[in-house]
């Protein structure tokens, strides 16, 4: 504090010094972690967005980075570049699909809560049409380790009796995947076919219910020429 004489004599009056700049503090952990989390989950949920709506080849880093509202940079600081972010997401869907196909879950359920998944969240489902569309054939480790957990799934279930001895797990996963996917890559068909709006309730309802009792016929263990059903003496 300074003191100023007036002209007049009188006492002097105090003055307060000018006003500082306060030194910034700087974040702590938690909130530097927080941050780090909040741009990851930005990133993730654009780059979704993006590569549904262009496919991998045709999505740009910008435009990602737009959407998400953060530096492009730090697409790469967080996940090494395009091909990267392209990886997490699919490591992240690994590990939902592992919550819900459960070991001895019934195959009818195990598609249906595909197919809830798919209807609710279309995106990883045009995503993977991109793809294929594409032509990129390159493997990706989280999806290729999903897909294997998935066949000894269903190789585990036809030694149990619960999937026909003459079906290969493979072809019938392929066929499943194909019946869940049919209503959201083409919706117009799926409205044609059913004459229900794919994305209402009732379609929902009416075509789980379907994918059930075509499953529960397919996978219903039975005798064919030349197999006979896991668990049983010839």
């Amino acid at each position: 504090m300074t003191t100023k004489r007036s002209h007049s004599g009188a006492a002097p009056e105090a003055t307060e010094p000018p006003d500082r700049p306060r030194p910034r503090r700087a974040p702590k952990t938690e909130e530097r972690q927080r941050d780090a989390e909040r741009s990851r989950k930005l990133l993730l949920d654009a780059a979704l967005e993006e590569f549904a709506g262009h496919g991998l080849a045709g999505a740009r880093v910008q435009d990602i980075a737009e959407r998400a509202g953060v530096n492009k940079q730090l697409i790469s600081y967080y996940f090494g570049g395009k091909h990267g972010l392209y990886r997490e997401l699919q490591r992240e869907w690994a590990e939902r699909e592992a919550l819900f196909a459960e070991e001895y879950a019934p195959l009818e359920e195990v598609a249906v809560r595909y197919l809830e998944r798919g209807l609710a969240d279309p995106r990883p489902a045009r995503l993977a049409i991109w793809r294929g569309l594409s032509g990129d054939m390159q493997e990706i480790p989280e999806e290729t380790s999903a897909i294997t957990a998935d066949l000894a799934r269903l190789h585990r279930a036809r030694e149990r009796g619960e999937i026909s001895a003459d079906l290969d797990p493979g072809f019938l996963r392929l066929a499943v995947m194909g019946m869940v996917m049919a209503p959201i890559v083409m919706p117009q068909i799926a409205k044609e076919a059913s004459g229900l709006d794919p994305r209402s309730p009732e379609f929902q309802e009416q075509y789980g219910e379907q994918i059930r009792r075509f499953l529960r016929h397919l996978s219903a263990p039975a005798e064919t020429e030349g197999h006979e059903p896991a668990g049983r003496e010839p």
